[in-house]
């Protein structure tokens, strides 16, 4: 395991068509994914937004913040684990600059 950590942003847009208690699962089970792997520096829910483009036939999601540090390896697994969770639309991973 590499011991460098860098600092990351992980938006997620969770479709609106789940009911409420579906939504808070997803964010939940994310958070939790994400403290266990890294330090999480903050969640920011910006709720429900307006797509800039239909996705899947829906024009709007849900939209979570997440901010948190962590080895290298963690953003690419958390990746791959936000693609197969049924209920995201989309979720964008990015490496802040430091």
């Amino acid at each position: 395991m590499s011991t460098i950590k860098n600092s990351y942003e992980a938006v997620l847009v969770i479709s609106t068509k789940l009911a409420d208690e579906k939504i808070e699962e997803i964010v939940k089970k994310f958070q939790e994914l994400i403290e266990k792997n890294a330090t999480l520096d903050g969640v920011d829910t910006w709720g429900k937004r307006r797509l800039a483009y239909l996705i899947n036939k829906e024009s709007e999601g849900y939209y979570v913040l997440f901010n948190f540090t962590s080895a290298t390896e963690f953003p690419a697994e958390l990746d791959r684990i936000c693609k197969i969770t049924d209920g995201i639309l989309r979720s964008l991973i990015i490496k802040k600059e430091s």
